[in-house]
């Protein structure tokens, strides 16, 4: 493997990263992450488009400003553009480093496996890759994948964190997540998955202890939002023990994601996670569990960008765009510790990032806009 950038991020050096914008940006925009770290309330996020050469210059550039402007939260996954996300974020990082405008322990970058990742565009013939890259070569069997496309076993995730971590450049990822794990659920019965979720959990635990990341969670779409008693619902509550059971009351699961925004609110408004008795929303669960939460889609891929009514720039005032005020919506919900955006300009990184110069917006003026809920 390559030379990589040693180090991760730190409480030193996030709060270091944090004291470099005061007076420029309000406290309530950096928050803590458990008892140590110090990251922005909005980050950059590295999703969407073309798997060409063109795509991950802009998303060079927009990481290097994202850190420049105060975000100081980079998520990517091994499969998002077939793994030149990663590598996008992996140049970006090392040019800033060398440039001396961060250092490693100041930024916390999450990266995900579950997905079945092409290398750099879709291959051919899909199918052949696969059977090549992963089943012939002994870390998948064929049994562990579901759809075709998703795998959580032990060797398959060993394998994904080394790719990522060579992709990024990065001796350490802070941050990483089983992508999607209720896509498993498409395939075997709750009980198969709840073990294969520990057995998963208990390989991220020996990833922490070697040291090739810091702390793992699960990134969700479906999961999380869905009715309780739906067939793709995911317990937090289920997780948070099964992490318990594989790595004691230290355990390193620590962070969730999950779609949030204006036009999908069921991660504050829908009770469907039972903690001690009681239904309650996926927010509320986590504050309760101690689970940090990163909101994704937050402006919906963009639907959210403009023609928001006017009663939304009413409760959150002081801004200019509905980017920004959709981007306002998600930081100022009870609950939201992150809002992640995917930006691949500096323009946009320039807009959105001006929130972050905004207060969040206090309860009392937030609630206007649920006052039918």
């Amino acid at each position: 493997m390559a030379t990589m950038i040693d180090g991760h991020a730190t409480a030193e050096g996030t709060a270091r990263y944090a004291a470099r914008f005061e007076g420029r940006l309000p406290a309530g925009h950096f928050r803590r992450l458990g008892k140590d770290l110090v990251i922005s309330s909005l980050g950059i996020g590295t999703y969407l488009g073309r798997d060409d050469d063109a795509t991950d210059a802009l998303y060079t550039r927009a990481v290097a400003r994202a850190l420049e402007q105060g975000l100081n939260v980079v998520d990517t996954a091994v499969n998002y553009r077939h793994q030149r996300s990663e590598r996008a974020v992996g140049a970006a990082l090392a040019a800033a480093i060398d440039a001396g405008a961060v250092r490693r322990d100041e930024v916390l970058v999450a990266t995900k496996g579950g997905f079945v990742a092409f290398d750099g565009s879709v291959p051919p013939d899909p199918a052949r890759y696969v059977a090549a890259t992963y089943v012939e070569s002994g870390i998948v069997q064929p049994s562990e994948l579901v759809g075709g496309q998703h795998c959580m076993s032990p060797r398959f995730l060993d394998d994904q964190i080394d790719r990522s971590r060579a992709n990024l450049g990065l001796a350490t990822i802070d941050l990483y997540y089983v992508h999607n794990p209720e896509n498993q659920l498409e395939g075997i019965e709750r009980e198969a998955f709840l073990r294969r979720i520990r057995v998963a959990f208990s390989a991220l635990e020996k990833a922490v202890g070697s040291g090739r990341i810091r702390m793992y969670g699960t990134a969700t779409w479906t999961g999380y939002r869905v009715a309780a008693t739906a067939a793709g619902a995911l317990s937090l509550p289920d997780l948070v023990d099964a992490a318990r059971d594989v790595g004691g009351s230290d355990h390193h699961f620590r962070v969730i994601q999950l779609p949030y925004n204006l036009a999908m609110p069921e991660a504050f408004v829908g009770a469907n996670q039972r903690v001690d008795n009681t239904m309650l929303s996926p927010l509320a669960a986590a504050e309760r569990l101690g689970v940090y939460v990163m909101a994704s889609a937050s402006m919906h891929q963009g639907g959210l960008s403009r023609n928001l009514p006017a009663m939304v720039a009413e409760a959150l005032p002081g801004l200019t765009t509905d980017a920004q005020r959709a981007l306002q919506f998600v930081r100022s919900t009870p609950g939201v510790g992150t809002a992640l955006v995917g930006m691949k300009s500096p323009a946009h990184v320039d807009e959105n990032s001006s929130v972050a110069a905004t207060a969040p917006v206090p309860w009392e003026q937030f609630q206007r806009l649920f006052r039918t809920a």
